[in-house]
């Protein structure tokens, strides 16, 4: 898959290095992914979130913060929308 929005996350790594190492694993699994639908997705991340068809949720650091991105399937892009904590997941509007 193609990531876009790797600058959000590079600022979140800077910003949280207890985190780093899980979100560059996620980002390593990501662009090597070759999702077509959620449940390509589900079958690697058990626990993720899909709140649509064309948008996932992941845990990091056992639930301490949220990865939001959308997915197009059809062109193999994954959107970074938001990473951040538990608390500021509550706030985002996913639609």
């Amino acid at each position: 898959m193609q990531l876009v929005g790797k600058e959000i996350l590079i600022t979140f790594k800077n910003e949280h290095p207890d985190a780093r190492s899980q979100v560059e694993a996620w980002e390593a699994e990501v662009e090597s992914a070759e999702w077509k639908t959620p449940h390509e997705i589900k079958r690697s991340y058990q626990k993720v979130s899909l709140p649509g068809k064309r948008q996932a949720i992941f845990d990091l650091c056992w639930n301490k913060y949220r990865l939001w991105v959308k997915v197009a399937y059809n062109t193999g892009i994954v959107i970074v929308k938001a990473i951040g904590t538990h608390k500021e997941y509550e706030k985002w509007n996913i639609e």
